[in-house]
This record gives C-alpha cells, sequence and structure tokens, in this order.
C-alpha cells in the first residue's frame, strides 16, 4: 500500500508545474492562429493595388465575357495569395511561439526557478535561432544570430518581468480568497 502512495506522490510531484509557466501547447495554437490572421490580412491589403490593375483592364475591355474571365482571375489569384500568405505566417509565428515557449519552460523546469531570466534566454536563443536561419551569406547569418541574441533578451527583459509581477499578483488574489473565506461548494 505504502509503494502506491509513494507512487502518487511521484507522478503528482512530476506533472506539478511551477508557477508562472505557461502551457507549450496552447501558446503554440494561439501563434499560429494568430499567424494565420496576420499573414493573410498582410497579403490582402497588399493585393489592394493589383485589384486596381484589374479594373482598369475590365474597362478597356467591351466584352463582357472576357470581363467575367478577367475578373473570376483576378479572384482566383487573391485567394491564393491570401490563402498562402495565411499559412506561411501561421507556420513562421506558430514555429516561433513554439521555441520561444519551449525553451522557457525547459529553463524553468532545469534551474528549478521561475524569472525573468528564463524568458530573457528563451527570447535570446530564440531570435538568434531565427536570425542563423534567414537566407543570406555566412557573415549576414553570424550579424542576424548576434542582433536576434540581443533584441531577444531586449524584448524579453520587459516582458518577463511584467508576467512576472502579473504572476504574482494572480498568486496573491488567489491565495487571499483560499485564506478568507472557507467555503463548503464550489460556487463563489
Amino acid at each position: 500500500m505504502e509503494t502506491l502512495e509513494n507512487t502518487v506522490e511521484a507522478d503528482a510531484k512530476e506533472t506539478s508545474r511551477l508557477a508562472g509557466t505557461v502551457n507549450w501547447g496552447t501558446a503554440t495554437v494561439v501563434g499560429v492562429f494568430a499567424g494565420l490572421l496576420y499573414g493573410g490580412s498582410k497579403e490582402a491589403a497588399a493585393s489592394i493595388s493589383k485589384d486596381a490593375e484589374v479594373m482598369l483592364k475590365l474597362g478597356s475591355t467591351p466584352d463582357k465575357r472576357e470581363q467575367y474571365r478577367l475578373m473570376r482571375d483576378a479572384m482566383e489569384k487573391r485567394f491564393i495569395r491570401v490563402t498562402r500568405g495565411s499559412i506561411i505566417g501561421g507556420v513562421r509565428l506558430g514555429m516561433f511561439t513554439a521555441t520561444f515557449f519551449g525553451i522557457q519552460n525547459l529553463l524553468a523546469e532545469k534551474r528549478g526557478v521561475y524569472d525573468i531570466f528564463n524568458v530573457v534566454g528563451a527570447g535570446s536563443a530564440t531570435a538568434a535561432t531565427f536570425g542563423l536561419i534567414m537566407p543570406g551569406s555566412l557573415s549576414w547569418r553570424a550579424r542576424n544570430v548576434l542582433m536576434g541574441s540581443v533584441l531577444g533578451a531586449a524584448f524579453g527583459f520587459p516582458l518577463g518581468w511584467a508576467h512576472l509581477k502579473l504572476v504574482e499578483k494572480a498568486n496573491e488574489g488567489s491565495l487571499e480568497l483560499e485564506a478568507g473565506q472557507g467555503r463548503k461548494s464550489g460556487f463563489g
């Protein structure tokens, strides 16, 4: 009986996360959907000038069938362009989000503490990695790695500090609720 209790306690310790760590899967899904919206809207806004070209061609063509064909071709091209932009944007932001939160959670787990330096390290490593895979010569990629590392840390520090303060406030509020109220039901 004692061995069963020990294994249950060991499982509970392994599955518990540090306060403030973000669920990797949820963050990745949110990143993918944000990238889909951003990429699609960017391509939709960029294709407005190309629609103007089609309208000019429509005015110069008296044949109705030719006008319909031009309009259909323009709409097909726009749909493909916006869809492609959505997919590429979703993959890019999803990969960045997955890498960032994966490294952040790995650092928090290995160090045993969740603090600002996990966010700074994850931002620096992620931006450096994505700087490395950018196209260009070896010296250009080295420059991108250095710039990504510095900018990732520079953006990660204030964001990590703000996130840490929000987590502390949320934990204070939940502790006050638990200590101040002896509720018997799950309803507030």
